[in-house]
């Protein structure tokens, strides 16, 4: 309820994204005008090639997939958030829910074309270190946040702790981020597939109380989206294929997508309660670089980007 009342807050103010100088003057009217737009989407279902078969989409029954381009038109239209940039590869959308309403969350789908991520650090990450730096980060971004007139930002712990399935070059885990007197925390939930050239990346766009919808359909999301053969983890080949300069601890703390630039686009953290955090990120990214020296030992870290 707390994202829906969001949304309908955006369409009174008229700050952001779909409310313009000709928009309908009522709330009524206004909410009206943002179902037409949402009635208008073409949902896709069935098998769903992606950029000229990097990956493929296996839809379930229970998920319709949105192009880039619709997807766009919910990202920046209905909840106000700014240009994606050309990352983005489209959503997944429930089947039993929309795009607007209480019950409305979405799976954002884009790529990184940073390179083979070394998964070698996976056992060696100890993440209740990673957590409690990256609080101490989010509280210092936070007070960055209020002196540009942002609600306050607290970072409450793992909604899921990280877990990394090896086999299947897979990682994924949940944030508890709280803002201001919000009655509803934000939940950012994450997965990350690791590829022979980049990473795709699946950002859960929902408020807490859906977490347990999520997590059950996690794993038919991570069996219904993959790279193509010649684009796997296993199609690596060394000497040959760009490394990324980052390993998995750098996907959690979020230093590489800053460094891609996906949080000028649609803030993959915390986009579900549609706040917009760039001096949060920035703030965060910038405090984890000092910190990943000391995580791995090697004094100044060249792992994180900036």
């Amino acid at each position: 309820m707390a994202r829906f009342l969001f949304f309908v807050t955006l369409l009174l103010a008229g700050g952001f994204g779909f409310v313009r100088a000709d928009a309908p003057a009522s709330p009524e009217d206004r909410l009206a005008a943002a179902q037409k737009v949402a009635d208008g989407l073409h949902y896709q279902q069935g098998e769903i090639t992606l950029r000229n078969g990097l990956a493929k989409i296996n839809l379930s029954p229970n998920f319709r997939y949105l192009d880039p381009r619709e997807s766009k038109t919910v990202l920046t239209t209905l909840w106000g958030n700014p240009d994606p940039g050309e990352n983005l590869l489209g959503m997944l959308v429930p089947t039993n829910a929309g795009v607007v309403g209480s019950d409305a969350w979405a799976i954002v789908i884009s790529f990184n074309e940073d390179g083979y991520v070394k998964d070698g650090d996976a056992a060696k990450i100890n993440y209740d270190e990673l957590l409690k730096k990256m609080r101490e980060d989010a509280h210092k971004a936070s007070e960055a946040r209020a002196a540009k007139g942002y609600a306050a930002m607290e970072l409450t712990g793992w909604a899921a702790p990280p877990r990394y399935d090896a086999a299947a070059h897979k990682l994924y885990w949940a944030l508890d981020f709280r803002f201001g007197d919000s009655a509803e925390d934000t939940l950012n939930y994450n997965i990350r597939m690791l590829g022979r050239r980049g990473v795709l990346v699946l950002n859960a766009v929902a408020g807490m109380g859906q977490l347990g919808e999520i997590e059950k359909a996690a794993p038919t999301i991570l069996s219904m989206v993959d790279f193509q053969e010649g684009h796997r983890y296993v199609d690596f080949k060394p000497g040959t294929d760009k490394v990324a300069t980052y390993g998995l601890a750098a996907l959690i703390t979020g230093g590489v997508l800053a460094k891609a630039g996906i949080f000028k686009g649609f803030w993959a953290l915390l986009l579900a309660a549609k706040k917009f955090v760039l001096v949060a990120i920035a703030a965060i990214a910038a405090a984890i670089k000092k910190f990943f020296g000391k995580l791995t030992g090697r004094g100044k870290s060249t792992n994180v980007p900036t």
